[in-house]
């Protein structure tokens, strides 16, 4: 019997190599001016920064700019919010990786309001997002969070006293995607990495879900598939065109996985580690895969709790390892083992180079939710798994 489930909605989703091109239709559809968010300074007088401008221009479309570096913060999107409330855009077009759409989709979410981001924010906040929005058109630069596709702004305040919080509501799901590979052949390799690793591992862990259903399976296990395919090869070679597809295709349904079955204690690490530390989100995510997935099978084959997350676990090693007729315990540790030297071959980064210290692995394991892991671990087990990437 197919047990019960709820799955959000969709984007408009404009996926494949030069779909680009479909960016000014839509927002010529949409209004007239349009405040463009994207992540790097130097995006607007890129080549493909140019090409898109005098796009939009020739469509009438009258462009705002302003650029996001690190983790979406409330003052940046306060800052926008403010600039912008007298004299709305018609539209928000966030053009970059996952930072640059979350900022987006946050002043999407927040200029019909005119209020302050912090009291929207749940487990910060103590007000409900009524779903307004000012339209919002996303375009990602990398492959990696899949944030064009979810209805969720991770939104980031670094310090003791820091939080690493959503804003979340059904209506904030972008209302355009547009996923042209062709735009994440400049990322370098080490943000291909990190951004690929964060994908992989959205995908997993939504695959191991206790809140996995018929739907997740299908798109989580074909974005596992082209992960294996695609992510050392785009790594290896930024200028591999299948390579990218590949993993623009992994990051896109990545998203709509995490969206609709949850994550787990990676993504728990994530959360907890960016609101002490100035740490990208990718690294956080890649560097943990490997010990994190070590421990909860460890757990699974200790108490004997979850005998079918085991099983997934055999079928992940089944697809890696590529041979037949092998045991369950061998697919499986050879799928842990397969994340190990993943690591290694992608020069994941330890924590130590952010400034990530011992001493903080308590509090940081006491802020990890881990609540859609198939395995529940103790704080012990939580701190052996950060202390080894420290």
């Amino acid at each position: 019997m197919v047990k019960p489930f709820n799955f959000s909605r969709l984007p408009l989703i404009y996926f494949g190599q030069g779909k680009i091109s479909q960016l000014p239709v839509m927002a010529a559809v949409t209004g007239k001016s349009a405040l463009v968010v994207t992540g790097i300074p130097s995006f607007a007088t890129s080549p493909v920064g140019e090409k898109i401008f005098s796009a939009l221009e020739e469509k009438g479309i009258k462009t705002d700019l302003i650029t996001v570096e690190g983790e979406p913060s409330p003052s940046v999107v306060d800052g926008a919010v403010s600039g912008f409330y007298e004299r709305k855009p018609d539209m928000v077009i966030a053009i970059g990786g996952g930072s640059a759409i979350d900022t987006g989709k946050a002043i999407s979410a927040m200029l019909p309001l005119g209020h302050k981001l912090r009291d929207y924010l749940e487990g910060v906040g103590t007000k409900e997002h009524p779903g307004v929005k000012v339209p919002f058109i996303a375009v990602p630069t990398t492959a990696g969070t899949g944030s064009e596709a979810t209805k969720n702004a991770v939104i980031s305040e670094v310090g003791r006293n820091g939080f690493k919080k959503s804003l979340r509501h059904e209506n904030l799901v972008p209302d355009v995607a547009i996923v042209d590979p062709l735009l994440t052949v400049s990322c370098p390799p080490e943000v291909t990495a990190s951004s690929g690793m964060d994908c992989f591992t959205q995908l997993t862990e939504a695959y191991l879900s206790t809140k996995a259903n018929p739907f997740t399976d299908a798109l989580a296990y074909e974005g596992i598939k082209a992960v294996k395919m695609y992510l050392l090869r785009a790594y290896q070679n930024g200028e591999d065109i299948d390579a990218r597809t590949g993993m623009a295709f992994a990051a896109l349904t990545s998203g709509i996985c995490l969206a609709n079955a949850g994550l787990g204690a990676v993504h728990g690490f994530a959360s907890a580690v960016g609101a002490l530390y100035p740490v990208p989100h990718g690294v956080v995510c890649g560097t943990l895969m490997a010990k994190a997935n070590e421990v909860t099978v460890r757990v699974l084959r200790e108490t004997g709790s979850d005998p079918h997350a085991l099983y997934r676990y055999a079928r992940l090693g089944e697809l890696f390892l590529e041979e037949k007729n092998r045991s369950e315990d061998y697919y499986i540790d050879g799928f842990i083992n397969f994340l190990h030297e993943l690591t290694e071959n992608l020069n994941l980064p330890l924590l130590g180079k952010y400034g990530v210290e011992p001493d903080d692995a308590v509090i940081i394991c006491e802020g990890t939710d881990i609540k859609n892991n198939p395995a529940r671990l103790s704080q012990e087990q939580l701190k052996e798994i950060l202390i080894s990437r420290i």
